[in-house]
């Protein structure tokens, strides 16, 4: 019996006591995330291109889709109204994708209805997308069963079965009524309604393909939302995507089971805390490296010294480099850049580790803060 066959469904349920502590947990990381952008971002509109981004970008990568991330960058900089220096061509693919993602995240007030889902689909899969598996875009799938299933043909393992096209308009129709008035109900934890969304719509499966990604956008719809603002500063799908195997894991155990979600819960909030965790780390890098760069006169660099020092603030050789590495960043012979290695501990750019073939050099303490940024 699948999880939408049982008789009380969609009445969720999930131990109290295990997932209260969590949901503060999350809300108070998600809260440092927040204070810190707003206190070291300059650039609201560019943090809020990159996340967005990170989102597509990584989104399609979990359904094994590569994007052309300079193409999706263009269209979601032409959505947001920003400039690039050297802009690169967009197709219709990309600006559906902007459009899409952009109306997710910054169109909070503006009540679900099947015709935004439908637009959504349209748009992730405009006409010639693909000659092989042709999917027509912004309609609800047919009659036939909608299976996810692995192995070979002759011996496939059903892993879920969604709720069969006869009752599927009643069941969108319970979700978008739950989704909208859900909103506002204070009863109703926001982030533990972004998680209910993600699992409620993605169990419907109510479309041909694409049922993942138009998942994670009504998820990011449900956290902007539970933000009370558009901008965003993270990308739930980098957490997704890197927790891929535990995704489809999870999904498949809930599916199967009880309406107790308590499992399902768990591993939501883990990754969305994970995910907070990376985003706080790059900021803190940002921090370090824009403090960094105010001690030294880069007049007084050579520009192989500059490249070589902004790949190390970008988290490369996080252990330090030697002699060896920095001749092969740099493309300098070994004696420069022995030279220019000691040149830039002498200017306190460096500090010297270790002697003879284990000597390394690292970047130091810089008004409080240290590399690499830890917690």
């Amino acid at each position: 019996m699948w999880i939408w066959q049982q008789t009380d469904w969609p009445n969720f349920y999930w131990d109290k006591t295990v997932i209260e502590p969590m949901v503060r947990e999350t809300r108070l990381n998600q809260g440092i995330l927040l204070g810190k952008m707003l206190s070291h971002s300059h650039d609201k509109k560019e943090s809020m291109l990159d996340t967005l981004l990170a989102n597509i970008v990584h989104s399609s990568a979990i359904e094994g889709e590569k994007l052309n991330a300079f193409s999706v960058r263009s269209s979601l900089a032409n959505r947001l109204g920003l400039s690039e220096e050297r802009p690169f061509p967009t197709t219709e693919q990309t600006d559906g994708l902007a459009e899409i993602m952009v109306d997710a995240v910054d169109n909070l007030t503006t009540p679900l209805t099947l015709d935004r889902i439908l637009h959504w689909h349209d748009r992730l899969f405009p006409e010639g997308y693909t000659m092989f598996n042709p999917v027509i875009g912004g309609r609800l799938r047919g009659d036939a069963p909608m299976q996810v299933v692995s192995g070979r043909i002759d011996r496939p393992v059903v892993h879920f079965e969604a709720p069969g096209r006869q009752i599927l308009d009643e069941e969108l129709d319970k979700f978008i009524l739950w989704f909208n008035a859900s909103k506002d109900d204070t009863s109703v934890d926001p982030l533990l309604r972004a998680a209910i969304t993600h699992l409620w719509f993605v169990t419907l499966h109510p479309l041909d393909d694409g049922n993942g990604r138009i998942t994670r956008l009504l998820t990011d719809l449900a956290l902007a939302q539970a933000e009370q603002q558009s901008v965003r500063f993270y990308a739930m799908s980098v957490g997704i995507l890197a927790n891929r195997k535990s995704y489809y894991e999870i999904l498949e155990q809930t599916q199967k089971g009880d309406l107790n979600i308590t499992d399902w819960l768990v591993w939501f909030f883990d990754t969305l805390n994970e995910t907070f965790a990376e985003a706080l780390k790059e900021i803190d890098q940002t921090v370090f490296k824009t403090n960094f760069w105010r001690h030294v006169d880069q007049t007084s660099l050579a520009k192989e010294q500059v490249k070589v020092l902004n790949r190390m603030l970008d988290g490369d050789f996080a252990d330090g480099i030697n002699t060896s590495q920095y001749h092969k960043v740099a493309k300098v012979s070994k004696p420069t850049a022995t030279r220019h290695l000691a040149a830039l501990v002498e200017q306190g750019c460096l500090m010297k580790s270790g002697a003879g073939r284990s000597t390394r050099y690292l970047l130091p303490k810089v008004s409080g803060y240290s590399y690499p940024p830890s917690y």
